[in-house]
């Protein structure tokens, strides 16, 4: 009989457990999987080398030119750090214990976490121009580690995948938004780099951050409520799938009927899955591909992420979910390493929920080395899926290069909004990162509209003046409050000179109501 998936996915979890714990079960040494043939280490700090050997082994670890001695402690496991390491030659890493394990063609360079759902899952071979960008992918000291998709219940040790060379007949699988952010990097830098992706589509922010910092946070709670109420509930799975099947025997015969009538065809039935081992259910992918990856030594992080989020229990927290989530990640890895996002894009959904997404993205720049890559005008209206991931890894990678590495851009960011000053019936809005100027690419500037203290939002008439614009309408004689592109697909056309567009904002805080949706469903 062949294994449902909340079958297959208990057997995954089981042997997940197995695996982390075979350290103690067998003589043999091992590694992580992230410690394998062609990876790439990060340079310039010390670097983490651990795995699983029998309790008390002795376990040496050597790399170019030094070697570190450890015991396996009483569960098998063990760590060493070597010191930082330079780009330069190839280097192997040589773990011995009662056995020997070799890590072959391993670079030393930049190393950079990606994550998120479908957006940075995206492949290369689904954005624009493949065939010019499969041709030119000869870069073989760029090398993407892609993480099995895997869910864990509780912190898996070990999560399954490779190192593979960038090349013309592997680039087609990388994650487009990570893979051209770190082609900009390595072509720039001149250094190997090395990109990590862990990603999962259609999951939220909660599924990618701890139990324990999802705990810490109050306001979150009704997050988390909502899947504890769902699975308090017994999971009989033969009655489900039995259910499942009654419904996809309808779906069957309403597709049927749909073509004969020439109309929309339904949706399929979605497969039902035990909510503790669903990819949304809070912590799970955390636990699953973020935990084994600790304390592997990384640059930095890259995050394509929201668009699940943009519901009405979700939406108006999701700058206090990103920011828990990040510094959740940080003290993991006790580091505090630059972490930037892709801000969603323009795309034809909810108006009042995408650009509170938005909203909470912008906000979280007040947590300190972080960045946003505005990305208004390059989305696409039918496709929450834009094929251009090119331009979306060139901003990514201008704040990278800017912020992070202290090289010469033409801008970190688009205009970003920073205060509001009533003048009479006109509103002055100051922007940072007006670099070169700000501009109204196409026309005059749209994407403006103003209200009083009635709440009444009317079209605005906006002009750039420096590195600020004023804000007006001869309806509104006592102006309160403004937004600017606070729609999901707005039309707007606010740009700073470096072609960079400015983030969505608003300044008031007017409410909006939330109703009450359960997440997951």
């Amino acid at each position: 009989m062949q294994d449902t998936p909340a079958a297959a996915t208990v057997r995954r979890l089981s042997l997940a457990v197995l695996l982390g714990l075979s350290g103690t079960a067998s003589a043999n040494v091992r590694l992580p999987s992230i410690f394998s043939d062609h990876a790439v280490l990060q340079q310039g700090v010390a670097v983490p080398v651990w795995g699983w050997a029998d309790p008390g082994e002795e376990v040496t670890v050597s790399a170019a030119g030094q070697t570190r001695a450890v015991q396996a402690g009483a569960d098998g496991a063990w760590r060493v750090a070597l010191d930082a390491l330079k780009p330069g030659e190839t280097l192997t890493l040589t773990v011995k214990g009662k056995n020997t394990l070799t890590v072959q063609d391993v670079l030393v360079g930049e190393v950079w976490l990606g994550s998120g759902q479908s957006n940075m899952a995206m492949t290369v071979n689904r954005c624009n121009d493949y065939t010019n960008e499969m041709a030119a992918a000869r870069l073989p000291q760029l090398r993407m580690f892609t993480a099995e998709r895997t869910v864990g219940v509780t912190p898996q040790s070990d999560v399954k995948g490779q190192w593979v060379i960038c090349a013309p007949d592997t680039v087609g699988n990388f994650s487009a938004t990570a893979y051209f952010f770190g082609r900009d990097l390595h072509r720039k830098l001149s250094v190997p780099v090395g990109l990590i992706n862990a990603s999962w589509g259609g999951t939220p922010v909660e599924a990618w951050t701890s139990a324990e910092a999802l705990a810490a946070v109050p306001a979150l709670k009704p997050v988390t409520d909502a899947w504890l109420e769902r699975t308090a509930k017994p999971w009989d799975e033969a009655r489900v799938m039995a259910a499942y099947e009654k419904q996809v025997a309808a779906w069957r015969e309403n597709v049927k009927k749909a073509r004969e009538a020439k109309k929309a065809q339904p949706r399929a039935p979605r497969r039902p899955v035990n909510p503790r081992l669903d990819p949304h259910h809070p912590s799970n992918l955390f636990n699953g591909m973020i935990a084994p990856l600790v304390p592997y030594a990384i640059k930095g992080t890259v995050w394509y992420q929201g668009e699940s989020n943009a519901n009405d229990l979700t939406a108006a927290l999701y700058g206090l979910q990103l920011e828990t989530l990040i510094q959740d990640w940080r003290k993991r890895w006790g580091s505090e390493f630059p972490f930037a996002w892709v801000q969603l894009p323009n795309y034809r959904a909810s108006d009042r929920n995408w650009p509170l997404v938005r909203e909470g993205m912008l906000r979280t720049l007040k947590l300190p080395n972080t960045g946003m890559a505005t990305t208004m005008g390059i989305g696409e209206t039918a496709d929450i899926h834009p094929k251009n991931k090119q331009d979306v890894g060139r901003r990514l990678a201008f704040w990278a290069l800017g912020k992070v590495y202290g090289q010469t851009v033409a801008s970190i960011s688009g205009p970003l909004f920073a205060r509001a000053e009533v003048k009479g019936s006109e509103v002055v809005c100051s922007f940072t990162h007006a670099d070169q100027g700000l501009v109204a690419k196409g026309g005059e500037l749209t994407g403006f509209v103003i209200a009083g203290a009635d709440q009444k939002w009317m079209p605005a008439q906006a002009k750039i003046a420096g590195s600020t614009v004023i804000v007006s309408s001869p309806d509104l004689k006592a102006p309160a409050a403004v937004r600017y592109a606070w729609a999901a697909d707005p039309a707007c056309n606010l740009f700073n000179g470096a072609g960079l567009p400015a983030s969505p904002f608003r300044t008031d805080t007017f409410d909006i109501p939330a109703a009450v949706a359960a997440p997951g469903k």
